[in-house]
């Protein structure tokens, strides 16, 4: 399988909080809550990942209770796409 690097994925990342007049700050650590990356966000980031790898992501909502970060988002796409 394919796998976007986690650069592109961050730049992805950004284009959907662009979208909304946000910004994505340069930081791994920035909370999601902080910044304004809501669950509708990673659904939307998660569509755009999925059309690029022509390939459908298996994830369950129990692990992304535990999401907290832009670094957390970046590492799950990675380990989705590693699944």
């Amino acid at each position: 399988m394919t796998t976007l690097p986690r650069d592109q994925v961050r730049s992805m990342m950004g284009e959907v909080l662009a979208a909304q007049g946000k910004e994505l700050p340069a930081e791994d650590a920035a909370l999601l809550e902080t910044i304004g990356f809501r669950s509708l966000d990673f659904s939307e980031l998660a569509l755009r990942v999925e059309d690029e790898l022509d390939e459908e992501l298996n994830f369950d909502a129990p692990g992304l209770r535990s999401i907290e970060t832009v670094g957390d988002v970046l590492t799950f796409i990675d380990q989705l796409q590693q699944a």
